[in-house]
Formats: structure tokens, sequence, C-alpha cells
């Protein structure tokens, strides 16, 4: 036990052969649980858990019949420790790129029972920057900004790590049956936990980037689809936490917004069009798509900014 707190860490392996075993080893020895979710790997990986859960008894090996993704490994992990009913349960990843020294930051925020769900940092020191491949790293950088707006969590940065502590409170209270089930789950989960009122903590971390650890992430693809992801949470989110929980007016911000928006493109392109066509740029088509794109601007800008004073108690 930490502090008298029933701790699990969940290990979300898929052809992790070569690093699993030093994960495991790896993971203190005040950690109550350790469960390794086997997301239907191809290679050895759930042969070497069972063969460290003879030297260990607290190695528990779930399994997949097929990938299910890092995210639906997590939900298997996750319903575990729910039913299982640990105090805290804590995410690692298989390839070794979570460091263990950074564990007692990651469980302080929960176990004090300061924030719900705590979540490492690793743009918090310049140390990233330097060690974090560099398209991956600004492709962090631009999800993280996404996800302030869609999540509801302004405070929050490096949104795509994976080294994570929630409490039992959460784990009761989230769905994992409906959590997106890709590399787009620590996103998703935010969402749902700031509908469910539940304060987050970021904690610093440092990055670490083993040789050996291929990942099967394809930054380009993942930017894409993730960026869909966001949106399609952004707009879940402010329907379930503004409209159908609690009635807030920066709805009304958000959608004029967007219908300003809307008209600035229309009235952009007629301008462009016109100017093209006859070589003169219609003054009355000026002034109106600049009011609209000024418009759109300061009303997205205003629901942004209460949906932070809404949500700055949600802080861990």
């Amino acid at each position: 036990m930490y502090q008298g707190k029933k701790i699990a860490v969940l290990v979300p392996a898929y052809n992790e052969e070569s690093l699993i075993s030093g994960t495991i080893v790896s993971i203190p020895d005040f950690i109550d649980k350790i469960v390794v979710v086997n997301d239907g790997s191809k290679d050895r990986t759930p042969q070497i858990v069972e063969e460290l859960a003879l030297k260990d008894q607290r190695i528990c090996l779930l399994g997949h019949d097929r990938n299910r993704g890092v995210g639906g490994a997590i939900a298997t992990g996750y319903k575990w420790a729910r039913d299982n009913e640990m105090d805290v349960a804590v995410v690692m990843a298989g390839d070794g790129q979570m460091d263990p020294a950074d564990l007692p930051a990651i469980l302080a925020p929960v176990v004090s029972g300061s924030a719900d769900y705590s979540k490492g940092n690793r743009l918090f020191t310049g140390e990233a920057y330097k060690q974090i491949p560099k398209i991956r790293y600004f492709g962090n950088a631009a999800l993280s900004l996404l996800t302030k707006i869609a999540s509801g969590y302004w405070h929050v940065a490096d949104s795509q790590t994976g080294y994570t502590a929630i409490n039992r409170k959460a784990l009761h209270m989230i769905d994992w049956d409906r959590m997106y089930s890709r590399y787009g789950q620590p996103n998703d989960l935010l969402a749902r936990l700031n509908v469910c009122e539940m304060k987050v903590a970021d904690v610093p971390v440092r990055p670490v980037y083993r040789v050996g650890a291929k990942s099967g992430i394809r930054i380009r693809r993942v930017v894409f689809s993730i960026s869909w992801l966001l949106f399609t949470l952004f707009v879940w989110r402010l329907k379930e936490k503004y409209i159908v929980r609690n009635f807030h007016p920066l709805v009304f911000g958000y959608l004029l917004g967007a219908l300003f928006f809307v008209l600035t493109a229309v009235l952009f392109t007629r301008l462009f069009w016109m100017w093209y066509a006859t070589g003169i740029i219609p003054s009355i088509n000026a002034l109106a798509a600049m009011f609209c794109f000024m418009s759109s601007s300061l009303f997205t800008l205003f629901a942004m900014w209460f949906d932070m004073e809404y949500n700055k108690d949600l802080k861990g």
C-alpha cells in the first residue's frame, strides 16, 4: 500500500516482448497490483508476463483476443481496478518510456485528495524539446492546445502523455465502454472527466525515449484523426455540460462565433471573386466581411474566457 491506499499499476502491452520485462521489474514494491493487459500481442509478450507472475504474485495478466488499441487496453485495466475496489489506478506503458522515479509525484495529488486524476507533463521543462523527436514535440504541442479548448481543462498541457493516476471515485463515474479506444484516449478521458466535474492535476515528469522502443504512432495521420476527435468532444462537452446538465450562456457565444465565422468565409470568398472578376473591391462587401470576422473572433474569445472561468476550480 501507499499512504494507506491500494494502488494498481495498469500496463497496456502490444508486442512488447523486448521491453515488458524491464518495465514490470522496475515498478516499486509499494504497488499492490500490477495488471498487464495483453492487447492481442503476436509475439512472446504474454508468455514473458506469465513467467514473471510465477515470481511476483502482484502480477495479474488480462488479455484481448484481438488488438483493441491502447485506449481499449487501458479501459480493460480500469474496469478491473474499479471492480476490485482499488483506491488508485496508475497507467504505465509497457515500453519502458515512463520513469518509475516519477510515480510518487504522479500519485501525490490523487492520494492526498487534491485531485481525482493526475497526469504527467513532459513539456514542463526545456528537456522535453531536446529529448522528444521534433515532429512529435510540435504535434503534441498543437494537440495540447486543441485539447485545452475541447476538454475545458485550460491548465493542462502535454495532453498525449499516458502516465496518469485516477482515484476510485472517478473510476466509478466514467463509462469505460464508451471511451475512445485508440491514441486519442487521453483526450477523450479529459473531456469526460470535465463533464463529471473531476479535478485534474498536471505533474512535471521526465521524458524518456529508449533505444529499441518502436512507436506505432503515425504522426501525420494521428494529428488529423485526433483533431477531428477533439472537435466532436468539444461539441459533446458543450452539449452535456452547458445544455443538458446545467445551462450556461457561453453556448450562445460559441454559436454566434460559428455563425459569424461562416458569414466571414462567404463574404471573403465573394470579395476575392469580385476583385478577380472586375478588378474592383466592393467596399460594402469588405466592411461586412471585416465586421463578421471581428464579431466571430470576439464571441469565440469571450466564450473561451467564460469556459476558463467556469472550470478554474477543477485544477487539482
